[in-house]
């Protein structure tokens, strides 16, 4: 949380720095099985990558890695990917590479506000260009046009805007990958070059060793704890599996919505009357209706605050409300900060405290965009119990104010990386170029081949 008014945001440039990378490269291995719960990685058609490699690296294409974003380890599973598989799979099938295998990237630029301003340091230095989400920031946006036609790796970017939580989930992917791959196409017929642009699906999915229905059982009780639920001490013999603790979640996510209702009504004043006819024997349904109702409601309050209208899925509303809320803390008139008197910059932090209580439910919101009340019943694994009973974890984590990307680490994961079949953007050019109506149809067409792609890669 920043509560002070301060100067806008500085872009963070990259400076490709491969020392550090060789270095990354060395101590990944060791990095992953200390600090994460990831003890193994593996790939699905490496070999495709390789060549696609071999190709950028012969100057026959340009391409980006449009990766799945389900939680905040992915970008280690990425790194490995390029630096144990891709090379060890290139050398098995005889395709010489250049070392090292990487990737420039972008990123959020807000992640270094909540994650530490060496993060953005080590992002510049391994190749890594910032985006502001939520509005057309055009420096961030010419970095990463450059870098896809001009860097000397390709490019990787999550279409999903943000981590979902979700491995088996995927939120509706975000224009801005597929008008990248038409504006490097665009740069390249400019200046004479015949590169083709590909942009590469990859899907990113977690399992666990050994089902954690103890560690699950445990994080239930202490959320039932927080909340103000009692704890069922008769089932503490029994070994917990889904059948027994899937009342528990039910029980605890209805207990949460009437808690955050009343909150909402009492000190909000907002009307929330989800329309729940029909469903009242169907838990799940009303649950799911229940909270999108919640979830509407508590994004209003901040974008009245901010002045938005409610236009688009919930996720684009999340955007445009941190956008905003970036805008009343990093402010235009604040570049000459030390020319202000001590009043100005008193208004400005309340200006700034107060974007941030009200960035506060967007936050809320933010983590459960891609929630619904089918993903377990749909598919009864312990992993998509897990990662519902985290996500209710983080929703209470933000609401006692601690930090929600600490997450618990119930067990030892795998992760199984898939390559998908490559997309060409170069085939949808023509069409692209005929006229501005032919251009958002092209973009449309691409993000749609993409969501069906990585869909498909579940």
């Amino acid at each position: 949380m920043i509560y002070q008014a301060q100067p806008p945001l500085e872009f963070i440039s990259p400076a490709f720095n491969p020392l550090l990378l060789r270095f990354v490269h060395l101590f990944l291995p060791t990095w992953i099985r200390s600090q994460t719960a990831i003890n193994q990685i593996e790939a699905d058609n490496a070999e495709v990558l390789a060549n696609l490699y071999r190709e950028f690296q012969g100057g026959k294409i340009r391409f980006l890695l449009a990766f799945r974003h389900p939680q905040t380890e992915d970008p280690f599973s990425l790194v490995y990917l390029l630096s144990q598989l891709v090379p060890r799979v290139a050398r098995q099938q005889g395709i010489a590479l250049q070392s090292p295998i990487h990737a420039h990237f972008i990123y959020d630029r807000g992640i270094p506000l909540w994650a530490g301003d060496y993060v953005g340091w080590l992002a510049s230095q391994l190749g890594g260009t910032p985006i502001q989400r939520g509005k057309a920031d055009w420096t961030g946006l010419r970095s990463a046009r450059d870098l896809f036609a001009n860097g000397k790796f390709p490019m990787a970017a999550a279409p999903e805007g943000a981590t979902n939580g979700l491995s088996e989930m995927i939120s509706p992917l975000e224009p801005g990958i597929a008008q990248m791959g038409f504006w490097c196409a665009e740069d390249l017929h400019k200046a004479g070059r015949t590169e083709q642009v590909l942009i590469v699906p990859v899907g990113i999915k977690y399992s666990y060793v050994d089902a954690p229905w103890q560690a699950i059982a445990k994080i239930l009780d202490d959320l039932a704890v927080a909340s103000g639920l009692p704890v069922d001490t008769s089932t503490k013999n029994q070994v917990p599996d889904l059948e027994s603790l899937y009342p528990r979640l039910l029980t605890l996510a209805e207990h949460l919505l009437s808690l955050m209702e009343q909150f909402y009504t009492r000190f909000y004043h907002l009307k929330l009357s989800p329309v729940t006819e029909g469903v009242s024997d169907n838990r799940n349904e009303a649950l799911k209706l229940r909270l999108q109702a919640l979830l509407n409601a508590a994004l209003e309050i901040a974008e009245q605050y901010f002045n938005l209208q409610p236009k688009g899925q919930l996720s684009d509303r999340c955007r445009r409300v941190e956008q905003a809320g970036w805008n009343y803390i990093f402010r235009e008139d604040y570049k000459d900060i030390k020319g202000l008197s001590a009043v100005e910059r008193a208004l400005g932090d309340r200006v700034a405290e107060e974007a941030n209580a009200r960035m506060w439910h967007m936050r809320l919101v933010e983590s459960f965009v891609a929630v619904s009340g089918n993903y377990i019943r749909e598919k009864p694994t312990v992993e998509r119990f897990a990662e519902t009973v985290l996500i209710v974890w983080q929703m209470l984590a933000k609401i006692q104010g601690t930090k929600s990307f600490n997450r618990p680490k119930l067990g030892k994961q795998k992760v199984k990386i898939t390559i998908g079949e490559p997309l060409s953007v170069s085939e949808l050019y023509p069409k692209y170029k005929e006229s501005r109506l032919g251009a958002r149809q092209a973009v449309a067409d691409l993000t749609n081949n993409l969501q069906q792609a990585m869909e498909g890669l579940i």
